[in-house]
């Protein structure tokens, strides 16, 4: 294959979909979400098949636990994409949206209208659910998008492809607004990343290599973060029921994502109470704890066996593993400033029953996601009403935090005039 005659193609008909795309109206794109929500449903044996394939593979070729968990589609996972489709099908449509209209005294009127990027592409690995999410609310954005998923679910992929296919054409839309590259060849993520003409801006899911290269190669603006590196402070007015609840699923919900804690920081003046109860839950899952001295020599006196001595390096670490870096500080203002030494400005949350604390985290923490008394691992665009989300964002232009429909579109100014002209 050519990949890069190839994928001038795959360009060149994105962009001549974008057009169709973002003149549908609103009730023909939530009738191709729905269509696709129903073969899911109707191909769920096919899908599951499809997925056995690639995880067989991906076992063979001897995958990280973290990457087989998150290319896994089980029945939850399949619920969840459909329930996601549907959830994209009953939000309002922002396209065409008209705001801040405003008489100015020539007598024009000024306003802005929100439209579609246009062309899409997004790159992510092993994860095929993101076919679906993306493609979901990229059709609902009136957006055409290019999918380059991960090699290990190729088999997946492809089989969800012709399903998102089949919805468009059901509904009268170009099948080209969705395409999913269909090889594995690295070669078309460079091409997919250097083409301004065919693509309006890159959606990166992946680790942090992935988004190093696109960074480092990419002439398509990006909509990216590099890493999760969240943090979950426990504050000296915690509740200990909510703190150890909160600190056990924030690091073991899942491991492999990236809103799920790497790194607790605890008040020192609650730390020889809480770190014994959380140290008990983490035992369960066998979590090793890398501690600094002063909470290392709490836990060494509770007789945890997973205890390892914290490093530099482990501040500034995203696992995806059952690893776990632990911090005693002073108080809230030394949380808040390793929080902005160390984080990734992904998701922060603080544990506290006191108001003016949590004010204070929620104002002066500078993350994407900020959170009181919550699992980091709500930072998600399903969690959060968007009914999916094409990635997370840690940059501060244009989306910010989740990506959902309104982070797919941006603001063009409208006037409307009556014959004025300007003197």
């Amino acid at each position: 294959m050519d990949i890069t005659q190839y994928m001038q193609d795959v360009g060149t008909r994105a962009r001549a979909a974008s057009r169709a795309m973002a003149r549908a109206d609103s009730a023909t794109r939530n009738r191709a979400l729905t269509l696709i929500a129903d073969a899911i449903v109707r191909d769920a044996d096919l899908l599951r098949a499809a997925n056995r394939l690639d995880l067989d593979a991906a076992a063979a070729a001897g995958l990280a636990p973290a990457m087989l968990d998150r290319l896994t589609l089980s029945d939850a996972a399949i619920a969840t994409m459909v329930e996601g489709l549907q959830q994209i099908v009953s939000l309002a449509d922002p396209i065409g949206e008209i705001s801040n209209m405003k008489y100015r005294p020539t007598g024009i009127q000024v306003g802005q209208m929100r439209v579609p990027l246009g062309v899409i592409g997004i790159i992510y690995e092993a994860r095929p659910n993101v076919t679906v999410d993306a493609a979901g609310l990229c059709i609902k954005s009136g957006n055409a998008t290019i999918l380059r998923g991960g090699s290990e679910a190729i088999h997946c992929n492809r089989a969800l492809a012709k399903l998102v296919a089949e919805g468009l054409a059901g509904a009268g839309l170009p099948a080209d607004a969705v395409q999913v590259i269909d090889t594995t060849d690295r070669a078309a993520v460079g091409a997919l990343i250097t083409m301004p003409q065919y693509v309006d801006v890159i959606v990166p899911r992946g680790g942090k290599g992935l988004i190093a290269r696109l960074m480092d190669e990419a002439t398509v603006p990006m909509i990216k973060h590099l890493d999760g590196i969240c943090h979950v402070y426990i504050d000296d007015q915690a509740d200990l029921v909510k703190a150890v609840d909160i600190g056990f699923n924030a690091k073991c919900h899942r491991y492999g994502t990236c809103n799920t804690m790497e790194t607790l920081l605890v008040a020192r003046a609650i730390a020889p109470t809480v770190l014994p109860l959380l140290a008990e839950r983490y035992a369960t899952k066998q979590v090793e704890l890398r501690a600094d001295p002063e909470s290392h020599a709490i836990l060494a006196a509770a007789g945890y066996p997973y205890l390892a001595v914290a490093t530099e390096e482990d501040w500034r670490t995203e696992y995806l593993a059952a690893i776990l870096a632990i911090r005693v500080v002073d108080g809230i203002e030394q949380a808040m400033d390793h929080i902005d030494q160390y984080s990734s400005k992904h998701t922060e949350s603080i544990i506290t029953e006191n108001y003016s604390d949590a004010l204070r985290f929620l104002r002066e923490v500078d993350s994407a996601s900020v959170m009181v008394n919550a699992s980091t691992r709500f930072a998600d665009g399903f969690e959060y009403g968007l009914g999916a989300e094409i990635g997370i964002s840690n940059d501060k232009l244009h989306a910010r935090g989740p990506v959902g429909l309104e982070g797919l579109t941006s603001l063009k100014y409208v006037v409307f005039g009556h014959g004025e002209v300007r003197k």
